[in-house]
């Protein structure tokens, strides 16, 4: 029985024909990226840059835009306001301020004044400048670890050519993201990790999915032309990932139209990232396998199995 199939059966899309396509996409892409980081970087948050973070309780539940707009008025550069607990509970986060300790000490002095004395200061910190080093530490070791460890799973249920290939995949999604956060100028902070391990998850469940298929068709068509085979695996596995992904940036899209600004800053670099990593696997992870002898590799693999099993 077939289930729901977005795409007709028996469909051929030429993928691996306008794999060059995908190339000088893939190439311009990474190029914008670097160009852009390069000259305007990144807009880096409170999380990396330092700064104050104020944890207080209003007697009533609080207006926030009226405190962001005090707070604002006080010039203190970036102040962010998120409500956390209950309904009375605010949190603040205050960008560094240039002058050292003291500097950090008349900020909180012209916070107090500005929200009255009614407030309840529950938490009241400095995030210096060695805080924000650990996270940007921990935030790399984090995205490296998963690296590596799709890359170990990758190699392990399939082959290594395999892993190359999605791993460069990978890198390329990564990239991509990361230069979508310098072209667009949205603030950089911890959720960017979170936009990025998502965008790789995606991508490399695509990827996995077809080649899982690759590998059954291989060896079901032994005499079929690589790229045909290729073509066949990403056509017959087209209405999942389609279906998979387009559910989850349906979903991406109303949290950016309906979440309200900290949502939709977190929610579109996430729905960017989606779409590209679904791209990627299909035009990028897929095409990139046509460099090895895929089917020389698994026949030498197959007859030693072969060998071993006759030999025991």
């Amino acid at each position: 029985m077939r289930g729901l199939q977005l795409v007709p059966y028996g469909t051929k899309i030429d993928f691996i024909g306008k794999r060059w396509i995908a190339y000088i996409i893939t190439i311009l892409i990474i190029a914008a990226s670097a160009i852009s980081l390069s000259l305007q970087g990144l807009n880096l948050g409170i999380d990396f840059k330092g700064g104050l973070l104020l944890e207080i309780r209003t007697p009533d539940k609080p207006d926030l835009a009226s405190m962001r707009e005090a707070l604002n008025s006080l010039d203190l550069g970036d102040v962010k306001l998120q409500e956390f607990g209950g309904e009375r509970d605010v949190m603040i986060r205050v960008e560094h301020q240039p002058g050292g300790e003291s500097a950090q000490v008349v900020a909180q002095q012209k916070i107090k004044q500005a929200l009255g004395d009614q407030v309840e200061y529950r938490r009241l910190e400095s995030v210096g400048p060695k805080v924000s080093e650990d996270l940007v530490q921990n935030g790399l070791w984090a995205f490296l670890f998963a690296i590596i460890g799709m890359l170990v799973y990758i190699w392990f249920r399939f082959e290594w050519q395999f892993g190359l290939c999605g791993i460069i995949a990978l890198v390329h999604d990564s990239i991509a993201v990361i230069g979508f956060y310098s072209l667009s100028g949205l603030e950089f902070n911890e959720t960017a990790f979170a936009a990025i391990l998502t965008t790789v998850g995606y991508s490399i469940n695509d990827s996995v999915v077809i080649y899982d298929r690759i590998r059954e068709n291989l060896r079901k068509y032994k005499k079929t032309a690589m790229p045909e085979v290729l073509n066949l695996s990403v056509n017959e596995t087209l209405s999942r990932t389609l279906l998979t992904s387009g559910t989850t940036i349906f979903a991406l899209w109303v949290l950016y139209w309906l979440g309200g600004g900290v949502i939709e800053a977190f929610s579109l670099p996430i729905l960017v990232g989606v779409v590209i990593g679904t791209l990627s696997s299909i035009f990028l992870s897929v095409s990139l396998l046509l460099n090895f002898d895929l089917r020389k590799h698994l026949q030498k693999k197959e007859d030693e199995n072969i060998r071993i099993k006759n030999s025991s």
